[in-house]
């Protein structure tokens, strides 16, 4: 992890670990590659962005590989896809996860400035740098592919989710224009027979009602 101070006083250190830029701390979330990714782009840590596959190290979720969901300059941690708490009213929350503690095996090569980066300091010569370039352009296609083909796939199980709630005659839920999330509607009352009160007595007069009429019946006979 790089130093964000040149003091060797730990006061020092610490101020400039807290008050750290957003560029500087953009650094400081960097993971290790897997071995295949250092050998081929002669790296051995790369900081990480939304979107690259890890494999979680260390923890309750080790061995867990996913996507990373986010990533919060902040407090300096990821969440990863998959890896959640359940919390005391039953929901599930996303677990901060420190950097260190996942493994990069495979790069979301989507944006333009990181491959040309990759390729910029592999350290290698014109030529094989060419090559990896080309490797590159070719991936980052790939990748960009399979998110549009993602994207539609989720557009059209909107659209059919959307149609099944008009047959069913259902609305979709109001958006609390503050926080951007939909509104509970409010519990309808439902009326529950109990034991007391007006249910009691009406099944006490449909109970004598049935006794009178199986007692005519019987005369009857």
């Amino acid at each position: 992890m790089p130093n964000v101070s040149h003091s060797i006083q730990p006061r020092k250190q610490r101020k400039a670990w807290f008050n750290a830029p957003l560029h500087t701390r953009r650094k400081q979330i960097a993971s290790h590659l897997a071995e295949s990714l250092i050998l081929k782009y002669n790296r051995r840590a790369l900081p990480v962005v939304k979107g690259d596959v890890v494999k979680v190290m260390r923890g309750a979720f080790r061995g867990h590989e996913d996507k990373i969901a986010s990533v919060d300059l902040k407090i300096r941690k990821v969440t990863v896809e998959g890896v959640t708490l359940t919390k005391a009213d039953g929901k599930k929350k996303a677990k901060p996860i420190d950097p260190s503690n996942l493994l990069i095996t495979k790069l979301n090569l989507t944006d333009k400035l990181r491959r040309e980066r990759l390729a910029r300091a592999a350290k290698l010569d014109e030529g094989q740098r060419k090559k990896l370039a080309e490797e590159l352009e070719k991936e980052a296609k790939a990748q960009a592919n399979e998110i549009e083909k993602f994207k539609e796939e989720l557009a059209a199980r909107e659209a059919q989710e959307k149609a099944e709630r008009a047959e069913e005659g259902e609305t979709q839920p109001a958006v609390d224009p503050v926080t951007q999330k939909p509104m509970l509607k409010a519990a309808t009352e439902e009326k529950h027979e109990h034991a007391g009160g007006e249910e009691l007595e009406k099944a006490r007069e449909e109970a004598r009602k049935e006794a009178e009429k199986a007692k005519t019946q019987e005369e009857k006979k």
